[in-house]
């Protein structure tokens, strides 16, 4: 793990039942790349589901807040970088963890954004004030000619390409009436070809460089590989369920399951023979491994003990050459 932790919230749901997961995002050896592994997972009910249930509704940010509180209690000890996508842009949300976390999430274009209020002089009477002079839209400042850009590489976009970006940033108050004021470092990204829309993101962290946040932000589309995993593996989204509640229950554990399974993964490296390796088909080459190989490689391992074997009488087995067995058993890892 890396010095700071990152955790990178995110939203899902059936029924219109929704789960928020927190994750890690961890380098995982025999993957070559960062995985997000989710580790605390909070149901998330709408507001039409806890309506119909005569249920006091409790709104996406402020379970979000409880949850990255909790973690930051059990990484006391630890820097936490929280990565969030736009749906939990919210001054109520930033002024409640700043303290205690980084949070980096989108910014919108047409955001109010001030100048920091200026000292108070010694003797000046009044309420403190909350913001100074107003700033330009995001959005004018994309289209000003005047602005300068800085060109920057980054080498893990999108996709995984290498992917020139021009970028301008600043230190603002970002303010909305009856809430909160919060001091931020915006970054303003824009595509030098054209290709992409312009993007703009927040970090609580004044003193983080714009290029680091980038990379952060960058890292949690590794969480929406894992939710596309775990729906096509551990079936988190096929589940046979009458009840809601019974979905809910299932679906937590399942995502704890695609974590331990990376995990126990991990540690196949010092079995002979049990390492993680890619299987390529004729259709869809991989020069690493994914998470369909780590499912494989630890279901092996579980199926075929050296000590879970029983004798049979001489008329009731039939031998078949290693090499055939090997062959079956690759074949119902992968394909169960």
């Amino acid at each position: 793990m890396a010095s700071s932790s990152r955790l990178v919230p995110a939203k899902a749901g059936t029924s219109g039942l929704r789960w928020l997961s927190l994750a890690v995002m961890l380098p995982v050896p025999f993957a070559g790349r960062r995985w997000a592994l989710p580790f605390l997972t909070v149901l998330a009910p709408s507001a039409r589901w806890s309506e119909a249930l005569g249920k006091r509704h409790k709104t996406l940010t402020d379970r979000a807040r409880q949850a990255i509180l909790q973690s930051k209690r059990w990484l006391a000890d630890r820097r936490v970088v929280v990565v969030a996508d736009s749906s939990f842009a919210a001054l109520e949300l930033i002024a409640a963890v700043r303290r205690h976390v980084c949070l980096i999430t989108r910014l919108r274009l047409d955001a109010s954004l001030f100048e920091p209020a200026p000292v108070r002089r010694p003797g000046q009477r009044g309420r403190p004030r909350l913001k100074g002079k107003r700033r330009p839209k995001l959005s004018a400042v994309l289209t000003d000619p005047a602005t300068i850009w800085t060109r920057v590489t980054m080498t893990e976009w999108y996709g995984g390409q290498r992917c020139a970006l021009d970028y301008v940033s600043g230190i603002a108050v970002w303010y909305a009436n009856g809430l909160p004021p919060a001091l931020v470092r915006w970054v303003l990204l824009r595509d030098p070809s054209g290709e992409r829309d312009a993007q703009a993101f927040l970090c609580t962290d004044l003193e983080l460089e714009p290029a680091a946040i980038l990379g952060r932000f960058v890292f949690r589309w590794r969480i929406e590989t894992t939710f596309q995993e775990v729906r096509e593996h551990p079936g988190v989204e096929t589940q046979r369920h009458w009840s809601d509640l019974a979905i809910l229950r299932t679906t937590l554990a399942l995502l704890g399951l695609y974590s331990l399974i990376t995990i126990w993964a991990h540690g196949l490296r010092s079995v002979p023979g049990a390492a993680v390796r890619p299987h390529a088909a004729a259709w869809y080459a991989k020069a690493q491994p994914t998470f369909s190989d780590a499912i494989a490689a630890v279901r092996r391992v579980l199926w075929t003990p050296q000590d879970f074997c029983g004798s049979r009488h001489q008329a009731e087995r039939v031998e078949i050459p290693a090499r055939l067995l090997e062959r079956f058993v690759e074949t119902l890892c992968l394909a169960a």
